[in-house]
């Protein structure tokens, strides 16, 4: 029952088995092979169940869909003209070729096209590993040398502390702009100018940080080039650690520790702690931290002011502010709630304070020769270390901040072989922590990690369990009800910006919460703007199972850590002991609390067009 095709390949002519599942489908050929598809998919996703890759550049499935870079043309028999299969229903008795000699044609002609608006620096480019574009090129025999002359100029807006946009390498496949809008629901990036003067950018051209952006950086893990990329650090913190004169201090965020093997070549998920601080080491910092510690510091500090609020001091509810994503969201689109924000300052902002008070006072150093730098999962971080309210003693908390990315950039700079690396601990005491610091990372942590401290507090006796699985996971918004004190709180939890969106605008229609976690991005720290990109399309519409691993990776390093709550950790206790004196001190409130501020989403109604960072710059963020 098998036949030859034009292709000289042999294809099983026999029907094909329908799928065991409730799910209407129809029976289509692709490139000689009868298949079954769901009726009304695409034809990319129809391929795709069946084996089948078909290229593409502006499709995300489930997200993007405009049909707009042609790289998934197909043939379709009976058709005169080549199709988008992205945007090409499946119909009963279909017939479909992937891969004729005119789709490969087509397909090399749009790549051509594509690259002549594409400034060309792949040796040097920050996203020659992972670009998509680059990728499909020398898959289809594309070179430069083949392509048209680039056009003079390169556009390139960089006046902000996070987010660096190369007009030059857009390839104006919309990504970026469907996920800014439906995802995280701003829609600060749209499409400006009309034909060849095509832009996709934020109203007026303007640059991003003086935009009504977030900083998340969703957008550049959307982008298939170099288009947006993080602002890089990573020669200026050489720089300071080549400086005999200063002191220099690192400290990495929860999740990092369960996505920095990615960009190894490690499993999603797998935890390499001690060789990330094996290889911060090697680098040449003076002491490596662990933002755990200030995570376990901001339980104490959020749980007492959970605690004065619900007596009636302050504004209920009580939403987190560890995500300066969502605080910049919160700002721009809602600002009748930054009261509503907890003062507590960021687990990255407060380790910094700290770092220079305390850890000075301790240590003996001078405080204006300590540098902090903070490894994070998020591009917002960078914003948030520039933002003229987190400074204490007129210095800035936190000096640079380099994202995942920047740091396995910084490993392989080093010449350092991560696999061979030993495993190693961080330096006390300001890299012990608890299994509750380490689960801030993911999506639902803070919450459970304030819920575990706040019942000793009000019961005067630890919770009889310690998980509270109904605030976990990954779904957009999650609610629950916890007792405190004979007291009903109602507590939800939402990541994405989008999603809180949603559970913000029933707070506005009446609905009663009394204290919330936000994430600005999707699952939390686990899925921020600065984690590892993923190399290819499919392994990015595996973006969900791998954020699912990376916070089930957290909450197994708590379920092994001995000290599970944050008010039993011994350093912390013996920070307040000899320097803060309590939770909400006036010292406490000085270093670890700070002010937000409301925000207009217009540019020209502002007294300075100018984004709040520049207002009053960190000397190193310049």
């Amino acid at each position: 029952m098998e036949q030859q095709t034009h292709t000289g390949a042999h294809v099983d002519r026999r029907a094909p088995v329908p799928p065991d599942r409730a799910v209407e489908t129809v029976r289509i050929t692709i490139n000689g092979q009868e298949v079954y598809a769901e009726k009304g998919a695409n034809l990319v996703d129809a391929a795709r169940a069946n084996g089948i890759d078909i290229p593409t550049l502006c499709y995300l499935k489930g997200i993007s869909q405009p049909g707009c870079c042609r790289v998934c043309l197909v043939e379709i028999e009976g058709a005169r003209n080549l199709a988008a299969a992205c945007v090409t229903a499946v119909r009963e008795g279909m017939r479909v070729l992937t891969n004729s000699s005119r789709v490969r044609r087509a397909r090399r002609r749009v790549l051509e096209l594509l690259l002549y608006e594409h400034h060309t620096e792949c040796p040097v480019c920050p996203r020659e590993e992972t670009c998509e574009l680059k990728r499909l090129a020398i898959q289809y025999g594309v070179r430069p040398a083949r392509v048209a002359a680039k056009r003079a100029g390169r556009r390139i807006h960089d006046r902000n502390p996070f987010i660096v946009r190369d007009y030059d390498k857009c390839i104006k496949c919309r990504r970026c702009e469907v996920v800014c809008r439906d995802v995280q629901g701003v829609g600060a990036l749209t499409a400006i100018h009309r034909g060849f003067g095509t832009v996709i950018a934020p109203a007026f051209e303007t640059d991003l940080g003086e935009a009504a952006c977030i900083s998340c950086g969703q957008c550049l893990m959307a982008c298939p080039t170099a288009a947006i990329t993080e602002k890089e650090y990573i020669h200026e913190v050489f720089d300071v650690l080549d400086d005999p004169e200063l002191h220099v201090v690192c400290q990495t965020a929860p999740s990092i520790q369960v996505s920095l093997g990615e960009s190894f070549g490690l499993p999603p998920g797998t935890v390499v702690t001690g060789k990330m601080v094996a290889a911060l080491r090697r680098m040449g910092f003076d002491r490596v931290f662990s933002t755990e510690f200030a995570a376990d510091v901001t339980i104490m500090e959020e749980a007492h002011e959970l605690l004065e609020r619900l007596e009636g001091h302050g504004e209920l509810p009580l939403i987190s502010s560890c995500s300066p994503g969502w605080v910049k969201f919160c700002e721009y689109f809602y600002p009748e709630f930054v009261d509503n924000l907890s003062t507590c300052k960021s687990p990255q902002e407060m380790l910094g304070a700290l770092v220079k008070s305390y850890y000075a006072e301790k240590e003996g150093l001078d405080p204006d020769k300590i540098v902090v730098v903070a490894f994070m999962p998020c591009t917002a971080k960078k914003f948030e270390a520039a933002r003229p309210e987190l400074v204490s003693d007129s210095r800035r908390d936190v000096d640079y901040v380099l994202t995942t990315r920047e740091l396995a950039k910084m490993v392989r700079l080093s010449g350092i072989r991560f696999h061979e690396l030993p495993d190693e601990d961080f330096d006390a005491p300001l890299g012990i922590a608890t299994g509750a610091g380490v689960i801030f990372g993911a999506a639902g942590g803070v919450m459970e990690a304030a819920i575990r401290t706040a019942f000793a507090l009000t019961e005067g006796e630890e919770m009889g369990r310690v998980e509270f699985h109904k605030v976990r996971g990954l779904q957009g918004v999650r609610e629950a009800e916890v007792e405190l004190k004979g007291r009903k709180l109602k507590i939800a939890v939402a990541n994405g910006t989008r999603n809180a969106k949603r559970l913000l605008d029933r707070l506005k229609a009446g609905e009663h919460f009394d204290f919330l976690e936000i994430m600005g991005c999707p699952g939390g720290c686990i899925g921020g703007g600065g984690q590892p990109i993923l190399p290819t399309l499919s392994k990015k519409e595996r973006a969900a199972e791998i954020r699912q691993r990376r916070a089930e990776a957290l909450f197994s390093i708590d379920l092994r850590r001995e000290l599970r709550r944050s008010h039993e950790h011994p350093a912390v206790k013996k920070l307040y002991e000899e320097f803060l004196g309590r939770p909400l001190s006036p010292k406490a409130k000085k270093l670890l609390h700070t002010t937000y501020t409301r925000r207009t989403r217009f540019p020209e109604l502002r007294e300075e067009a100018k984004p709040a960072a520049a207002q009053a710059p960190s000397p190193m963020l310049q």
